[in-house]
């Protein structure tokens, strides 16, 4: 298994199949890319299926145990279950998605090969939901749910970016997962150094406090230095066991401004147009696979793994006024631009320099 010169081993890829998306939810970021979706019919940038795949059969070949299917909408893609039918069995393969389309697809996806599923899921009101997504795809989320699970795909975790316009919903939708059998929360805390507005972050450590008060039992997990909070249903009796099995878990993906996050970050991405890249804050450290062939591609992963840089406490860091700001050490670190021209040369945007700061 490859590591960069921090120690962090790399043990999962995030591989995007497309920026293409039926919701147009306010807080996304494309997978650090920015909001460039296009129309929706399939994309001749897109990585084929072919492209994927022997992507994936390299990284199994580093020992990499895991990939997570991503978007835009992954499920847009009608060969994704050969995708999946294909990655290398060495590999465990999971994806997020809105769920619209797993009614009619999740058993065979499973049959396939999917082992597990997230699904956004911001509110449990129609118009709460409606008002963050810019979709009324409300009811087909819930369909796509009950679909996961009858597939067999429990536990499904629904992803709810916590933020101004939902922070509120966060004790209902608490309680929604501690009721139901199979479902389980991961509140993902919102980035304006990739979204922008600002002044639509709240305080995580609020939502920590509340949930550790609330929950009957917190561990912690290794993987991004998380902690897991198990929620008693409140109206369960009260010798139910809380062991994992019974009542709900919820997560909280917190990044923003955590060098603890960042030094136990494992993952490299793929964008939907075939670049790796070691971290989801930066762009200017995208390296094209293009047609490459095997060969190429291990010398690009090894490159790219050994150029990894924990994004807060290194690549940024604090200065004297206690602000984040771009270490001196990486402003000369060459961008790599498509040789076609197809993708502009990526540069750092700034944001957190501009103010605001420290999603999956």
């Amino acid at each position: 298994m490859l590591a960069d010169e921090f120690g962090r081993e790399v043990s999962g890829v995030r591989v995007s199949l497309t920026d293409r998306c039926n919701f147009d939810c306010v807080y996304c970021h494309n997978e650090g890319l920015g909001d460039t979706r296009g129309p929706m019919a399939a994309q001749d940038h897109e990585m084929s299926a072919d492209d994927v795949v022997r992507f994936l059969e390299v990284a199994a070949e580093f020992d990499v145990d895991s990939v997570k299917f991503t978007g835009g909408e992954p499920m847009l893609r009608q060969d994704l279950e050969e995708i999946i039918r294909r990655t290398p069995d060495s590999m465990e393969a999971s994806m997020t998605t809105n769920g619209t389309f797993l009614p009619g697809r999740a058993e065979a996806l499973v049959d396939a090969g999917l082992s597990r599923v997230n699904v956004s899921q911001d509110a449990l009101d129609p118009e709460q939901f409606a008002a963050v997504t810019q979709s009324g795809a409300y009811d087909r989320v819930l369909e796509g749910v009950e679909a996961a699970l009858d597939a067999g795909l429990a536990p499904v975790k629904l992803n709810m970016v916590v933020f101004e316009k939902t922070a509120g919903y966060v004790p209902e939708m608490v309680d929604h997962v501690a009721e139901n059998d199979g479902l389980r929360l991961q509140l993902i805390e919102y980035m304006p150094e990739l979204v922008g507005k600002p002044e639509w972050a709240i305080d995580i450590d609020r939502v920590h406090d509340w949930l550790g008060e609330r929950a009957d039992r917190v561990e912690h997990r290794e993987m991004h230095d998380r902690r897991r909070y198990w929620i008693r249903d409140e109206d369960a009796p009260e010798e139910a066991d809380v062991d994992g099995t019974t009542g709900g878990m919820v997560e909280i993906v917190d990044p923003v401004e955590n060098p603890t996050f960042c030094a136990n970050c494992h993952r490299v991405r793929v964008t939907h147009d075939g670049y790796l890249k070691g971290c989801l804050n930066r762009n200017d450290d995208l390296r094209s696979m293009g047609e490459m062939s095997k060969a190429e591609i291990r010398e690009t992963f090894r490159e790219t793994v050994a150029n990894r840089v924990p994004f807060y406490g290194e690549y940024m860091v604090r200065n004297g006024d206690g602000e984040w700001e771009v270490n001196d050490e990486y402003l000369d670190t060459p961008a790599v631009s498509d040789t076609d021209g197809s993708r502009p040369e990526p540069v750092y945007d700034g944001g957190v320099e501009d103010g605001y700061g420290s999603t999956d």
